[in-house]
């Protein structure tokens, strides 16, 4: 696993080519209820300020899942999610394997994207690999450091490209503010790769706030 994390920092080190930059700021609301002991369902919500109305303006994301334990440290899962943004709509489905290990955690998404503006769905295959390390002996306080790949499978939409097209790398802290609640505070560096157009490169503050029940 550490492997799979080696690489995309060794692509975060690399100047981005030709890339433009923006910055944009996230705010996210989480709620995990855990069903019975292997059930977990999650409900969450998005609002992306993003001052690129070129690339799609504002964006509103809210997505729930249903994530099943089927061995220790082994999950498997998907759901339905929905996001509006300036341009466009989407729906989207997803399945999902999530592997975990002491600091370490894997998970494998797969996202069949259907657009309001495309006549066929996006295949979008996402693997991401976190790290969550305690800093203080009370483990208040938990450093978040983690990196994300998603490749585009097919083309939905003449703008599309297949292979690469997300690349995000995150860092930061969470820490509990209450009974069953925390609060994540990371900064997210985001490269989109476009064909034939200069990679888009976003720097985002992006705060969560988590409800376990």
């Amino acid at each position: 696993m550490l492997r799979r994390l080696t690489l995309p920092l060794i692509v975060l080190a690399a100047p981005a080519n030709a890339a433009t930059s923006e910055t944009q700021a996230w705010l996210s609301e989480s709620v995990t209820i855990r069903a019975d002991p292997a059930t977990i369902v999650t409900l969450d919500s998005s609002q992306r300020a993003r001052a690129d109305a070129a690339s799609g303006g504002e964006q509103f994301l809210v997505r729930g899942a249903i994530d099943h334990a089927i061995a220790p440290g082994v999950q498997l899962g998907g759901g339905l999610a929905w996001l509006k943004s300036e341009s466009d709509q989407e729906m989207r489905l997803f399945q999902q394997a999530t592997f975990t290990k002491g600091i370490w955690s894997a998970r494998t998404r797969l996202e069949q994207r259907f657009f309001d503006n495309a006549d066929t769905a996006s295949w979008r295959l996402r693997q991401r690999v976190q790290a969550a390390v305690p800093i203080d002996s009370a483990k208040q306080w938990t450093l978040i450091a983690a990196s994300e790949i998603m490749f585009h499978l097919n083309r939905a939409r003449a703008s599309d490209k297949t292979g690469l097209a997300v690349m995000r790398h995150q860092i930061g802290l969470r820490h509990p503010i209450g009974k069953g609640v925390d609060a994540q505070l990371l900064y997210m560096r985001q490269q989109t790769f476009r064909e034939a157009r200069a990679d888009v490169v976003a720097h985002i503050p992006w705060l969560t706030l988590s409800w376990r029940m």
